[in-house]
């Protein structure tokens, strides 16, 4: 008797946690692996035959090579600019305390959760035809490589902020200040104590901003032209213009292994991370800055933010008010019968609702695979899916888009004339940022308070409603907000399924761009202006419910 009562809660738990993890297994696989491998599939076997060999035709192919070496370096080099110039501003968000803080994290975390289309657009509005440079000096940088290095470096400035500046917060800065009490130098014991700690805190930003980076497609597609192209602008190209679909296989084949080795590397760092570290209340490890060096390196990144990060932002807004009486912003009402088959002003409307029904599928499906993560008797395969959880962010959203097309067209899932396909595929970029939300949180909760309510005979969504749900309460909410700005601004798989008469806010802007004219110019700039308050809002709205004030992701 006394046997069955103890194993009762371990195999109630094993069947809670198989329970939950039900749904999100189901939905990443219909949703994600199908359409992927579907893709793959159809690209690879032909006539009835399996072409393996296609993948040493298509790497012997010079402009292919071109595109890979282009793609590994700009990511590298993306990666190392960011960190020069990112690292700085990550010591003064974790050390130093002035007034104003609060406020200059969440303009330094807007960048990251606008749409890429946005930032491309942002920059041309700085740097190419036309743009502010171009007034001021004749210099051009749009279809130059710098202009992607600068585009990468402005978006993914705050995941080293934040996930850096947030670990360096919580140090004991103690441990640094007994190093010099026994002789070493200000940069001895920075480099001998505090920099091995902060080791894998870089080594994992460093890895999401390559991640970022290696599948560039909105900024590429914008600022590159036709010279540069990365794997994901080239699987496209190679899809929707060329219509070569074993050779977006192969290219397809090609990123998910390299995404794959990415997310291994970043899980061996997390996870060195989280149990190497003893950490310390970080409001209590930023003081008022001190001297005329730490001045100097506060007035520094306040610049750093300004010029790279707010300035092109403020351009962005200025040329879209560049007409006057708002003709920019009025001829978004009207329906010209070109671009669209609606008034672009609709696409407002339409990014709306499509990224409130994906948030809702996010947050649930999200939800349930946290709370099967933070169960400390996770196996290694509930480890693994909490990988695979991460695929959708580094696999080509192109292949996804276009798998959806091809796979969802019959019953019993023929959903190829539906409105739910734009979210759905929205709900796969946002669920892994609802995981990686919550699940820090659900494992803080003492696993004894469930084993309790269980015991006593609560069935699992009770526990879930009256355990977990009020700890979390605010976290999820937290997470709600990511997957919300992180839908409204997907674009590689939307600009496959969007259609022409419910168009979203990314896919309106690209449009606008790839059309001859001023005024089709200027309505991209007010409809990306329209898109970056609205991520903006959604922002502010997450640092007054963040949980914690460490600025970490």
């Amino acid at each position: 008797m006394s046997e069955a009562a103890e194993t009762a809660p371990g195999a109630r738990g094993s069947a809670a946690r198989l329970g939950l993890m039900a749904l999100p297994v189901a939905f990443f696989a219909v949703f994600f692996a199908y359409p992927v491998a579907a893709i793959v599939a159809r690209g690879l076997h032909v006539d009835g035959t399996w072409r393996f060999g296609r993948l040493a035709e298509v790497l012997a192919q010079p402009d292919i090579r071109h595109v890979l070496w282009f793609t590994t370096w700009q990511a590298l080099a993306s990666t190392a600019l960011t960190l020069l110039v990112a690292l700085p501003g990550a010591y003064v968000f974790a050390r130093l305390d002035f007034p104003g803080k609060d406020v200059l994290r969440a303009v330094v975390t807007v960048p990251f959760v606008l749409p890429t289309v946005v930032v491309g657009t942002a920059f041309l509005a700085l740097v190419g035809r036309g743009g502010l440079l171009d007034d001021l000096w004749g210099l051009r940088l749009d279809t130059t490589v710098w202009a992607i290095l600068l585009a990468h470096v402005f978006f993914n400035y705050a995941v080293v902020v934040r996930t850096v500046g947030g670990l360096w917060a919580q140090l004991d800065p103690r441990q640094e200040e007994a190093a010099r009490m026994l002789g070493a130098s200000r940069l001895a014991a920075w480099r001998r104590v505090t920099l091995p700690a902060l080791g894998p805190a870089v080594a994992a930003a460093a890895l999401m901003v390559f991640l970022f980076t290696f599948t560039s497609f909105g900024v590429v597609q914008i600022l590159g032209g036709p010279t540069f192209s990365t794997l994901e602008v080239e699987i496209y190209r190679q899809t929707s213009e060329i219509f070569d679909l074993s050779t977006a296989a192969v290219l397809t084949l090609l990123q998910f292994a390299a995404v794959g080795a990415i997310l291994v590397l970043h899980a061996w760092t997390v996870r060195r991370r989280e149990s190497a570290l003893r950490l310390v209340d970080a409001s209590l490890t930023a003081r008022r800055p001190r001297g005329a060096a730490q001045r100097a390196l506060l007035g520094a990144v306040l610049v750093t933010v300004a010029v790279l990060l707010v300035l092109p932002l403020a351009v962005l807004v200025q040329r879209s008010l560049d007409a006057p009486r708002f003709a920019y912003y009025r001829a978004l009402t009207r329906d010209d019968g070109g671009t669209f088959l609606v008034a672009p002003i609709e696409a407002i409307g339409n990014s709306l609702r499509y990224a409130a029904v994906a948030t809702v599928i996010a947050v649930l499906i999200g939800s349930l695979a946290a709370a099967a993560l933070a169960r400390r008797d996770a196996g290694r395969l509930v480890r693994a899916f909490d990988a695979l959880l991460m695929l959708p962010l580094g696999v080509s959203a192109v292949t996804v888009g276009f798998g959806f097309l091809i796979t969802l067209d019959r019953p019993p899932l023929d959903l190829r004339g539906s409105w739910i396909l734009v979210p759905l595929a929205q709900a796969l970029v946002g669920a892994p940022f609802v995981v990686r939300t919550m699940l820090p949180v659900l494992r803080a909760v003492d696993e004894r308070l469930r084993e309790a309510a269980a015991v006593l005979g609560a069935s699992p969504w009770r526990v879930w409603r009256e355990v977990d749900l009020p700890i979390v309460r605010r976290a999820l909410l937290v997470a709600a907000g990511f997957a919300f700005a992180v839908s409204l601004g997907e674009f590689g798989a939307t600009v496959f399924i969007a259609r022409p008469d419910n168009p979203t806010l990314p896919v309106a802007v690209a449009r606008l761009l790839g059309r001859p004219g001023d005024l089709n110019y200027g309505q991209a700039m007010a409809l990306s202006t329209i898109l970056m308050v609205v991520c903006a809002v959604a922002l502010l709205v997450l640092e007054r419910l963040r949980t914690d004030r460490t600025g970490e992701f």
